[in-house]
């Protein structure tokens, strides 16, 4: 970094990527800061800037030396786990400013050596207590899936031997007791009962009835009147359950009572076909139902509009995943076990060819990864009515 992009970095203040301080003197405190930036997106520290007035302050040779044992100490013994930091010197008018770079963290959550969890709240950190964003920082991280996490209530006796049995024979060809399994370590062997636990996964792709364990994990179908969704008018309005391929399958026939058939080149006395094409409202619906975050304990959405068809699904894009890596056909797998399932239960191939081909079936399609809101959303135009 140089004096100008210095500049330029103090003149914008203090925000959720860029933290000052005027001195460092205790690692403790230091540290977790470092916390705060290794469980968010990572940012800059720049020591010696005032944090109240932003002054250029400046560090002396004796501040330099001390400060670079200081730093490495605390991210080696006060972060847990270790993380490496990156500083450098940048003098500007006259005065030694140390940049302190802490990257976006792999292992998260990352604690302070008395374990508590800090994330960035703007400028200024918090404390993490919360269960379900604690599980959430362990999904970004290396740590756990969220398909795999044991569902304790579940039993096998909540998994539904002919679901499951009916999907072992796809993949295999033929039945686990020829290749010298029991159905308990069938069960195992794919991970739908791992230390003695039914998975999230497993529970929601052949669960006899998995909202009784994850009421959340539904889709919420509405058909309104007019293109608002405070609209309080409803052509169709349900909650749809079951496992993952009965979602699947309850979905698109929502989408086909809910959407208009037209005659295009057909037969006159066929049905016609939907006006958004089917291809890729069955990608759009595998993708909210296989890849959304399941540590967001919200339901799918479905809403048909006047106008639109919308499908929101719960978190935003995981890792380092944008809407232009997703267009052409880069994918992040967040649900390890429930790809894997698909595979043999779905129309789905795996190969993140799906939005892409979506894309070719309906070209109109729009989609918003709403940060903020934690939720990804996706927008396909209705053709105008003659």
């Amino acid at each position: 970094m140089n004096s100008i992009e210095l500049k330029e970095l103090i003149g914008n203040g203090e925000t959720s990527a860029v933290q000052f301080k005027a001195n460092v003197n205790n690692e403790h405190s230091i540290a977790q800061e470092m916390v705060a930036f290794a469980n968010s997106k990572g940012g800059t520290i720049l020591i010696g800037i005032d944090d109240k007035t932003w002054e250029i302050k400046g560090l002396t040779s004796d501040d330099l030396r001390r400060l670079a044992n200081l730093l490495v100490n605390a991210a080696n013994e006060h972060v847990k786990s270790p993380i490496f930091i990156e500083t450098e010197t940048v003098d500007i008018e006259g005065k030694k400013i140390m940049v302190v770079t802490v990257p976006e963290g792999i292992d998260k959550p990352y604690k302070d050596k008395d374990g508590v969890i800090f994330l960035k709240n703007g400028a200024n950190k918090r404390k993490v207590t919360n269960n379900e964003e604690i599980l959430r920082l362990l999904s970004k991280g290396k740590n756990l899936y969220p398909d795999e996490i044991p569902i304790p209530q579940a039993t096998i006796n909540d998994i539904s031997k002919e679901k499951f049995e009916s999907y072992f024979l796809k993949e295999f060809k033929m039945d686990y007791e020829k290749l010298g399994l029991s159905y308990e370590d069938a069960l195992k062997a794919k991970r739908v009962w791992k230390d003695e636990f039914i998975t999230l996964g497993g529970l929601l792709f052949f669960g006899k009835e998995p909202q009784n364990f994850k009421p959340a994990f539904c889709i919420k179908a509405v058909s309104f009147y007019g293109n608002s969704i405070g609209g309080n008018e409803y052509r169709d309005s349900r909650d749809l359950t079951g496992s993952i391929p009965d979602l699947f399958e309850e979905g698109m026939a929502f989408f086909k009572r809910n959407l208009l058939h037209t005659q295009q080149g057909q037969n006159f006395n066929s049905q016609g076909k939907l006006e958004i094409a089917e291809v890729a409202l069955q990608e759009l619906l595998e993708n909210a139902l296989i890849h959304r975050d399941y540590i967001k304990n919200a339901p799918i959405r479905l809403l048909v509009f006047d106008d639109r068809v919308e499908i929101i699904s719960p978190g935003c894009l995981p890792n380092s995943l944008t809407v232009d890596n997703l267009k052409y056909g880069n994918p992040v797998v967040r649900n390890n076990l429930m790809v894997s399932y698909a595979i043999h239960t779905l129309p789905y191939r795996g190969l993140g060819s799906g939005i892409k081909r979506a894309l070719e079936a309906q070209p109109d399609i729009e989609f918003i990864n709403q940060e903020q809101g934690e939720q990804f959303i996706v927008k396909i135009p209705r053709p105008e009515k003659k």
